[in-house]
């Protein structure tokens, strides 16, 4: 199936191709482009949830030391809360 692009530069999704990929009225797009091929993905409502710049280098670090073998097991790390003591009082006077 094809389109043509009007001297406005608009272009119009057929009605078919817009029902076989799901979208319906109202629906959020946005457009990849990769040279001359555009992709028309659905935004999902999820989509806006990202991490924020802190939240990615934090990420990228502990991957980075699941690499080089830093890690603790789930069994470890139970164990390790299991048995980890209080921190001590000190009496005030």
């Amino acid at each position: 199936m094809t389109a043509v692009v009007t001297t406005k530069g608009e272009l119009v999704v057929p009605k078919s191709v817009r029902r076989k990929a799901g979208f319906k009225t109202g629906d959020r797009v946005e457009f990849m482009i990769s040279g001359r091929v555009i992709n028309i993905i659905p935004k999902l409502p999820y989509a806006d949830d990202t991490f924020s710049p802190e939240e990615t280098a934090l990420i990228a670090k502990a991957r980075r030391e699941m690499r080089e073998g830093k890690y603790l097991t789930l069994s470890e790390l139970e164990h390790d809360l299991a048995h980890k003591r209080p921190p001590r009082r000190h009496k005030t006077t």
